[in-house]
């Protein structure tokens, strides 16, 4: 399979020289076009930093980080810019969308900035809204929907550029079970079926248990990975929970 993201050998330090912290340390990591992986850790395991330097929003101490084959921590200016607008889809916690916009609007933006076709963009917004269910709401401004309808209209956002790589930050934090279940079966559609990648964030199992793949970080470093395959969610869910156990954090924040 062919590799889309490839962290190698990364390191993250913040502070001064007298008083340094190591969020990341000496990491690698490779995720392959189509999986969807979950990085899971207790707080201040670095897992918030590492989507941040993926992401590109922080930048590494040390190592390289590839997308797609291109090292993402030498681009700079309007190849940094046009590296995040064309090739990366953001999933914030806090959904991150314009008030001042319809949900039609808020997905077409992406779109508008690249200066795709009015007649291209109305045909992919109407598309990654029937993708993801939320066709009745494209005409509604965000004060007007659910949490859940404003996490999906952001979910297509995301992807209606067609990303290498999608990148979702405690994506179902804001939720209720619900809307949370709906939101994963969605992500687990946009996998499956339409080939996205995608790397995700939590802290939250039952989130985490609709990947393929999970990646445990503690103090900065892999501490365990473990993979679906043949497994039931809820068995793959299980397993989740008895590497959270291992890793020392409070059980209760991972149910």
């Amino acid at each position: 399979m062919d590799s889309i993201l490839k962290v190698d050998k990364i390191e993250k330090y913040y502070g001064s020289r007298s008083s340094l912290t190591k969020a990341i340390d000496n990491l690698s990591f490779e995720v392959e076009k189509g999986e969807f992986v979950a990085i899971m850790g207790v707080s201040g395991s670095g897992k918030t930093t590492l989507l941040n330097v993926i992401s590109t929003i922080d930048s590494v101490t040390s190592g390289h980080i590839y997308v797609d084959g291109k090292d993402v921590t030498k681009l700079k200016g309007n190849d940094l810019n046009k590296f995040r607008r064309e090739e990366l889809g953001f999933i914030f916690q806090d959904f991150n969308l314009l008030d001042t916009l319809t949900a039609y609007e808020n997905i077409a933006l992406a779109l508008s900035i690249q200066n795709v076709n009015a007649y291209v963009i109305d045909e992919k917004v109407k598309q990654v809204a029937k993708e993801l269910d939320i066709k009745e709401v494209l005409k509604k401004y965000p004060y007007q929907m659910s949490g859940g309808q404003k996490q999906r209209v952001a979910s297509a956002r995301a992807i209606v550029t067609d990303p290498k790589l999608v990148l979702a930050d405690e994506p179902t934090g804001a939720l209720d079970s619900k809307s949370a279940k709906m939101l994963l079966e969605r992500f687990n559609y946009l996998n499956e079926s339409l080939k996205a990648t995608i790397l995700m964030v939590t802290h939250d199992a039952f989130t985490a248990s609709y990947a393929s793949r999970v990646i445990f970080i503690k103090d900065g470093k892999i501490f365990k990975e473990i993979h679906k395959g043949d497994d039931t969610r809820k068995i793959f869910f299980e397993k989740i929970i008895d590497v959270v156990t291992l890793l020392g954090g409070d059980l209760n924040d991972a149910l």
